[in-house]
């Protein structure tokens, strides 16, 4: 096999010349995207839809890295702000209405743990998954091999290396859980700070149009 096969059967795999020339097309685009104008939005949207491919409504704040951009699927409305780095070795599928916030990092590819097989240059990709409306807080970083449910928070500064169920929010080094989201959460903004009556109708008005 050759090592783009072996790379995306998620089996270690060597980063030869060939890998490397698939990563170009990804460096030249993340090069346009963090050199741009920062003001002109519509080129900005421009090339992160041709950096991601499949996407509707994606948004990017550079800078932004990635490794190849065509293992990232995001869905409708998905916004990463300033200096998300995505190592996609592997397949990240992140759902709609997806929030990272500044300097997420979301990591699949890895080395083995022994040094003298890391030494060897074999690594390894797996891939990680984030399910819907899911909003991962700054400075997180999102290991291999993860499962983030849809509809759950992640604290700022978390460092999240085992899955995380849906409707919870969850933080710390390691993640964890730390409770569900309910239904009294609906109405407030930040800790117990309610919408003020303007806000809320107006929210309220947003749901019914969705």
């Amino acid at each position: 096999m050759t090592n783009i096969e072996r790379r995306d059967l998620g089996l270690p795999y060597i980063s030869d010349n060939e890998v490397f020339e698939e990563q170009k097309k990804a460096r030249v685009l993340t090069q346009k995207l963090n050199t741009v104008d920062r003001s002109d939005f519509d080129v900005i949207g421009k090339i992160v839809k041709e950096l991601l491919g499949k996407s509707d409504g994606a948004f990017i704040n550079p800078p932004f890295y990635c490794d190849y951009g065509t293992h990232i699927e995001v869905g409708k409305n998905f916004f990463a702000n300033y200096n998300c780095t995505i190592l996609d070795v592997a397949k990240v599928t992140i759902g709609d209405n997806c929030q990272l916030a500044p300097n997420v990092a979301i990591y699949t590819a890895g080395h083995p743990t022994h040094p003298d097989t890391r030494n060897s240059g074999y690594e390894y990709g797996i891939s990680v998954t984030i399910g819907d409306n899911v909003w991962i807080g700054g400075n997180s970083i999102i290991c291999p091999g993860v499962r983030i449910g849809s509809n759950t928070v992640i604290g700022a500064g978390s460092v999240v290396t085992k899955d995380i169920p849906d409707w919870v929010i969850a933080a710390g080094n390691p993640c964890r859980v730390i409770r569900e989201i309910t239904e009294e959460d609906r109405r407030l903004y930040f800790r117990d700070k309610e919408f003020d009556d303007e806000a809320w109708q107006d929210v309220m008005d947003r749901e019914e149009r969705d």
